[in-house]
């Protein structure tokens, strides 16, 4: 048995679960991992995330802001910050990805999730925040853009990293940040999407959609969870339902400048599109994770989608002189799996 795992189970005897058996639950990008602890009829979820890779810190943080709001996170049962334990309510299996593929309404399930939005966004509570909670800049957008260029046009297609285009890429996302990334912000949870969301129909209006993942939420557009959540880079919405989706966000806000709206939406789609690229170009290289090179397929056609906006036009230029289609649609082999 590994160090780790003997801390694991120090950890569990110090809050009461000795004894307890492990089951490894499915990870994520991150270098954390996620184990069902039961004992006597009683289940919980370790999260595992060492330090000084992770830090549990800003979880704590947001779990309790976020529970405090009405939210259903999933309750601190116990926490070792220093160690990078948490052990955590259970909240089941039903991912919105899982509930949705054992044939759960898709309407009544996007639209509690929108519901939730709708409901955060209404909020003005921002000053309360927590301390880890920074302004999404149009820095920090641009960075993780870039990772298009940094990771996925070098490590699958072969092309170096070049500063001149790499400058080129920068100030296209300049003028395009400058359209999107204003207004009223709100808390922006950052990857607001299927696989993060969880279906707890026993629970009522927007607590029936339980939330994961969101450590690293930012203060910012509250288009930006909008747009994960129905451009998501994992799976597609079946014809029409984002639309009604909208439809649905844009009715609660009746102020709101919808045409401002629409192109922020857009220029923010076409942002998370090549940072997910990106991403996933990452996990494959640097970590091994390959399974998630099978989306990016869609991701590219969610970004070709947003750069049909007039807007977008020097942005899709660059991408056609630098990456054009046939590369694209070759680029997976690029690795070897």
């Amino acid at each position: 048995m590994s160090e780790r795992s003997n801390q694991i189970d120090d950890f569990l005897a110090d809050v009461g679960w000795l004894g307890a058996a492990r089951k490894p639950l499915a990870g994520d990008a991150s270098f954390r991992r996620y184990e069902r602890v039961s004992l006597d009829g009683r289940t919980a979820v370790l999260m595992d995330a060492p330090p000084p890779s992770e830090d549990v810190g800003p979880f704590v943080q947001l779990t309790h802001h976020l529970r405090g709001m009405g939210y259903s996170a999933p309750e601190i049962l116990a926490e070792s910050p220093l160690s990078g334990f948490l052990l955590l309510e259970d909240l089941g299996d039903a991912t919105y990805t899982n509930a949705l593929a054992g044939g759960a309404d898709d309407v009544e399930l996007y639209s509690r999730a929108v519901d939730l939005l709708i409901n955060l966004h209404g909020r003005q509570d921002t000053q309360y925040l927590p301390s880890s909670v920074v302004r999404y800049s149009d820095q920090m957008l641009m960075d993780e853009a870039n990772l298009l260029v940094d990771w996925y046009m070098p490590k699958l297609i072969g092309i170096p990293t070049d500063p001149i285009f790499r400058h080129e890429f920068e100030d296209i996302w300049r003028g395009l940040l400058s359209r999107a990334n204003r207004g009223e912000p709100t808390l922006v949870l950052r990857d607001y999407h299927a696989d993060n969301l969880m279906w707890l129909p026993d629970r009522s209006g927007i607590a029936a959609c339980g939330i994961l993942d969101y450590q690293d939420a930012v203060l910012g557009s509250p288009v930006y969870d909008l747009m994960s959540l129905l451009e998501d880079a994992r799976r597609d919405l079946r014809g029409g339902l984002a639309a009604h989706l909208l439809d649905q966000y844009r009715a609660a806000f009746p102020a709101m400048d919808w045409g401002e709206f629409q192109t922020a939406y857009t220029v923010l789609a076409a942002q998370r599109h090549c940072k997910v690229i990106g991403i996933f170009t990452r996990l494959a290289e640097r970590d091994k994770k390959y399974d998630y090179l099978v989306h990016v397929p869609r991701v590219w056609a969610l970004l070709d989608r947003a750069c049909r906006h007039p807007l977008l036009a020097p942005l899709k230029a660059w991408l056609d002189k630098h990456v054009p289609e046939e590369k694209r649609r070759s680029a997976i082999q690029g690795l070897s799996v």
